[in-house]
């Protein structure tokens, strides 16, 4: 069964600072991505169940609104990702995640 995938983008480092920890700990999930986007946008995606990355998707969002300065500029979950966007976007478990995956 494919693993979901939660993505989080904010506006400024310590608002994804603070969303990657939360969703690590909130739920069953690996963290397989980190990005820094365009115009002080940062990224983070994790993947697992599709009911951990919605519990760790919902306390990444929780923890953004409450860092001080930090702006949710998006988000989603894909509950079941083609195989063909496992393989071609970087959301796959790599080596340097596959020791943290949490399933």
């Amino acid at each position: 069964m494919p693993a979901a995938v939660g993505t989080i983008e904010t506006l400024g480092f310590p608002g994804v600072l603070a969303a990657a920890d939360a969703m690590v700990k909130a739920g069953a999930v690996t963290l397989v991505k980190f990005d820094r986007n365009e115009s002080g946008r940062f990224m983070v995606s994790v993947r697992g169940k599709i009911s951990e990355v919605k519990v760790a998707v919902d306390a990444g969002l929780e923890a953004v609104e409450k860092t001080h300065g930090a702006e949710i500029t998006g988000y989603y979950i894909i509950p079941n990702p083609h195989e063909n966007v496992d393989t071609v976007l970087p959301i796959e478990y790599t080596s340097q995640v596959e020791q943290f995956r949490s399933f």
